[in-house]
């Protein structure tokens, strides 16, 4: 009885090969996906041939196939969103998901097929593809003070505040400390100054002269008519 359970025991092992535990891979909804596995190459006779297969790694081959390679080359291919990208001749059989999507959740099976009984490499991983998060950050708004180019027909809908560099005293446009450079000069000066101040009144106040030659002609108009009423 013992010797029957240890063989079955033993066929167990020997049928279900160096399965590893489930490997957790976590992916968003449009993003691409990369399922990893690996094998050691150590020189071109240890390349050889691999599945990917859909549901947990069988006895032998792969459940639902979807993607195929001699070692070399890919020789089956489900879909073209399943694509091997790693260098295949360097033992990187990892599988690439194309924009994932929420139904590519699920066990996935890389089965590499080594030479001699019961030797394949078999790793189950469980792949969860989740919807892409949702920012709730408050949008960023940024202004610009902005002005048309020059020669531009278009108006700027945006203010623009210039401020004016100062001058210092040094930059500044030093004025003459000497208005004129001799006496004649000066002669000159205050004659043109006194006639600017006779002839200011007459042309800032046109008008006084007028209201004058009115009122006059107002009282010698009353005393007409107060001298035709006592006669």
């Amino acid at each position: 009885m013992l010797s029957y359970i240890c063989l079955n025991w033993v066929l167990l092992v020997l049928l279900t090969g160096p399965t590893v535990s489930d490997l957790g891979v976590i992916g968003e909804v449009g993003q691409d996906l990369t399922v990893p596995c690996y094998y050691s190459v150590q020189n071109r006779n240890d390349i050889t041939s691999m599945c990917w297969g859909r549901d947990r790694c069988p006895n032998s081959k792969c459940s639902q196939p979807i993607i195929w390679t001699d070692g070399w080359r890919v020789t089956e291919q489900h879909s073209s969103r399943y694509q091997l990208k790693g260098d295949l001749h360097r033992g990187d059989v990892s599988l690439t998901i194309v924009d994932a999507r929420e139904a590519d959740s699920g066990i996935y099976c890389c089965r590499v097929e080594l030479p001699g009984w019961f030797n394949d490499q078999l790793i189950n991983h469980k792949v969860v593809v989740k919807k892409a998060r949702i920012s709730t950050a408050s949008p960023h708004t940024y202004t610009s003070e902005q002005t048309s180019a020059p020669g531009s027909t278009s108006e700027s809908s945006f203010t623009v505040t210039r401020t004016w560099p100062s001058v210092s005293a040094s930059e500044a446009p030093q004025a003459a400390s000497t208005p004129c450079s001799g006496p004649s000069g000066c002669l000159d000066v205050a004659a043109n100054l006194q006639n600017m101040s006779v002839s200011l009144p007459s042309q800032q106040h046109p008008e006084r002269g007028l209201y004058i030659g009115i009122g006059s002609c107002a009282a010698l108009l009353l005393i007409l008519i107060l001298a035709l009423f006592l006669t």
